[in-house]
């Protein structure tokens, strides 16, 4: 026989043979083996969820010249572009003076803590304890403690690292951040809650807003101030610009960080440059204070701070008592703020407003926070507003007496509510005369507190930077059917598949071959 005439013949045989009962059943087994082989792989692969490793957590306890705040922070675990994606559930604010105030006695600035511990441990799901870090930064109360006397700021930290130790938290470390450092996390903090890093696309997803401008960050503390935006020209200004990546992206900002310009420590400076002026010890004419207002503070609350050494006096009796009566003259007490800048040293110069610190130009829009927030509330101002809108709510509230100011300012402590007419002093001087702000530019500043449930504070842009050095988790991948079955499923397929396929090779070659026997048998039967 032929090559064509096997072949022709062998399909036939095929042909009979596959129409026959076992190997229709053998096909079907073949087909549906196939098939669910096909079904398994493409429901494994398209039907898989991607599940989220779930939250991290982190504290951050801002230690301030005149208190201390606890933020508690969570971002999802695989992060995004490097930096996680953070925001504040909970703050608290620890009972008592900021921790620099404990100098004297560092052993007992643990216990107020145990309040705001004790709900953060609630907030916090216990079995991320252990694996949930706490970071103190103290600000510029500490910086000045340190400058004072470094063993007693020392003294504080090491109190501090043993009260957390004894936490089931994950204590990295109670450190004394830069002015600098203060400054740029407040930019960072404004930025981030506005949405100029980050935003939500109409998939849900986060990504970089095109073309959206920064804002620049104004923050009053007690014992410093910070300014911090990107100037017109960051290549001119690249000496005294700092660079932050974020998300991906590079950023060159300008701070400064003035130490003695708090709110606390300037108003110190005032009460101290006025006793010095005045022509009798036991009583003393404050214009800041409201009408008919009098207290009596000993020499050691406004004398002795490092930013008023300068100014005190030679006879220095800590504990000797100073009357201070309020007069509530708005013009006097703008002339006595005044003084409290030194506008001298920059000569004229554009880029120098005061204190000899270069600065660019302002630019932009700003948010003004902490200090500024609330002296502008107590003004009954929000928001933005006009310079003249400013100067006539602090004209109006200065004019006050004592007794029209706490009807104006039910809940406020006295130790704030005096010295609110000196805050808008200060911050005018500040912004207008320090920071180089117009009529024009004015409008441009924001005065707020918070965006949605989030504080505009340093501690958020620290979070947010720490994230940068904490590592990611990867996303973890739910399959519809274990591993284990996948594979055995797909193993016993695919044999099934085979064996199928070979008993149908084997029906065939036994056809072929007994047709072949019939053939010879029919050739050799004798006529």
């Amino acid at each position: 026989l032929n090559t064509f005439t096997f072949l022709k013949c062998f399909h036939f045989c095929c042909f009979r043979m596959l129409t026959r009962t076992p190997s229709v059943v053998a096909q079907a087994f073949l087909l549906l083996s196939i098939a669910l082989v096909i079904a398994i792989a493409v429901i494994q692969i398209n039907r898989q969820q991607i599940l989220s490793p779930g939250l991290k957590y982190g504290i951050v306890l801002d230690a301030g010249s005149s208190r201390t705040t606890v933020y508690v922070y969570e971002w999802p675990a695989e992060k995004e572009n490097d930096t996680g994606v953070v925001s504040q559930t909970f703050k608290c604010n620890v009972k008592g003076p900021g921790i620099s105030s404990y100098e004297s006695n560092p052993g007992a600035l643990a216990k107020p803590f145990d309040d705001c511990l004790n709900k953060v441990k609630e907030r916090i799901p216990v079995h991320l304890h252990k694996n949930t870090s706490v970071y103190l930064g103290a600000t510029a109360g500490m910086r000045l403690l340190r400058l004072q006397n470094e063993t007693a700021a020392n003294e504080v930290l090491a109190s501090i690292q043993n009260y957390f130790r004894a936490q089931p938290f994950e204590f990295r470390g109670a450190q004394i951040i830069t002015g600098p450092e203060e400054g740029i996390y407040g930019w960072i903090t404004a930025n981030y809650l506005m949405g100029n890093f980050l935003e939500r696309n109409l998939w849900r997803t986060w990504v970089h807003p095109y073309r959206k401008e920064t804002v620049g960050a104004l923050d009053l503390g007690g014992a410093s101030t910070q300014i911090s935006f990107i100037p017109e020209d960051s290549q001119e200004n690249f000496n005294s610009t700092l660079q932050v990546r974020l998300y991906g992206y590079n950023y060159n900002v300008y701070t400064h960080s003035f130490q003695c310009y708090g709110r606390d420590e300037a108003e110190k400076r005032l009460l101290a440059l006025l006793f010095q002026k005045s022509n009798t010890i036991s009583n003393v004419d404050n214009p800041c204070y409201p009408q008919d207002y009098n207290t009596a503070l000993p020499m050691k609350y406004f004398s002795g701070s490092l930013c008023t050494q300068s100014l005190r006096p030679a006879n220095y009796y800590p504990n000797q008592l100073v009357n201070f009566h309020g007069t509530g003259d708005p013009v006097l007490c703008q002339e006595m703020v005044s003084l409290l800048f030194n506008f001298t040293t920059c000569r004229n110069r554009e880029d120098c407003p005061f204190s000899g610190i270069h600065q660019p130009k302002v630019k932009g829009n700003f948010v003004a926070f902490s200090g500024f927030y609330y002296t502008i509330n107590a003004l009954n101002l929000s928001g933005h507003f006009s310079l003249a809108d400013f100067n006539s709510s602090m004209w109006l509230f200065c004019s006050q007496s004592w007794t029209q100011l706490q009807f104006m300012l039910p809940n406020i402590e006295e130790i704030y509510a005096r010295s609110y007419c000196f805050s808008a002093n200060f911050i005018y001087y500040l912004l207008v005369h320090g920071y180089d702000f117009d009529a024009e530019t004015w409008p441009q500043i924001h005065f707020q507190k918070e965006v949605g449930n989030s504080s505009i504070a340093w501690s958020l842009g620290y979070m947010l930077s720490l994230t940068n050095m904490i590592p990611a988790e990867g996303k973890l991948i739910q399959l519809p059917l274990k591993p284990s079955l996948f594979a055995g499923l797909l193993v016993f397929l695919t044999a099934t598949a085979l064996l199928c396929l070979l008993f149908l090779v084997y029906l065939c070659i036994g056809a072929h071959n007994r047709k072949n026997i019939t053939h010879v048998e029919h050739v050799f039967i004798p006529e």
